[in-house]
């Protein structure tokens, strides 16, 4: 079999240009660009088990780990928190009977499941990070209705993602958890740190994970959620 071995900045392109795939299991990074390197990690990872007040395991993963049904399953992940605006995900198993053919097809899917907008950088509005926050808590207390047309009662674990699992999820998750368990994680840098580690991401992209911009937005949740409880307790 042909072997190409080129360095990494040309790599993509001359395999392009020869049809020699680069090799997928590669362990060096392959820079998209000179400030962008990609590293390997997991398709979803643990990111804290049994998270202290609310009885289930956080995931954070990118958008390999939550196509992956079987893998949900194995994890016992029951809600889905998607924060990229970017990646749609057809869940649907169990589909609608309809006699409209011109309709997109809808049903019930393998997990409940929540969209959270978010931009993969600049361009999100101020509130909307804090809005995710408040979503996480809700699909977590949502009481699900006995009846047929709801078929995901059970909660189970929970997994947030975006496309490569390692910066708007990563915002969200470490907000939550600074927020809720301040005791554990009395900054957000300390609840981002312990992401990092559990999502094996490399020295080399914490520039990015979170971008700068998101870390702002939590940084913006943290002290409008702050200002929010200090109004509820003087209304008491």
């Amino acid at each position: 079999m042909p072997v190409l071995a080129a360095a990494p900045g040309v790599a993509a392109a001359l395999a392009r240009a020869s049809s020699i795939p680069l090799a997928s299991e590669a362990v060096t990074p392959v820079p998209i660009s000179p400030s962008t390197p990609v590293y390997p990690r997991p398709p979803i990872s643990l990111i804290s088990k049994n998270f202290p007040g609310w009885g289930m395991d956080i995931y954070t993963g990118g958008a390999s780990g939550v196509c992956n049904a079987a893998l949900l399953a194995e994890h016992d992940i029951g809600i889905v928190i998607n924060c990229a605006v970017n990646l749609d995900i057809d869940w649907v198993t169990i589909q609608e009977a309809t006699p409209d053919t011109h309709l997109l097809s809808h049903g019930a899917g393998p997990v409940r499941y929540y969209k959270l907008g978010l931009i993969d950088g600049e361009g999100n509005e101020p509130a909307m990070l804090h809005a995710g926050y408040h979503l996480m808590r809700s699909a977590l207390l949502q009481q699900i209705p006995d009846k047929p047309s709801y078929r995901n009662r059970r909660r189970g674990n929970i997994l947030v993602n975006c496309r490569g699992g390692s910066n708007r999820s990563v915002a969200l998750v470490a907000l939550f958890m600074h927020l809720e368990c301040p005791e554990r994680y009395p900054t957000l840098d300390d609840a981002i740190a312990l992401i990092r580690e559990k999502r094996q991401l490399h020295p080399d992209e914490w520039f990015e994970t979170p971008k700068p911009s998101l870390t702002r937005l939590a940084e913006h949740a943290i002290l409008r959620e702050k200002a929010l409880i200090a109004t509820e307790w003087h209304d008491e």
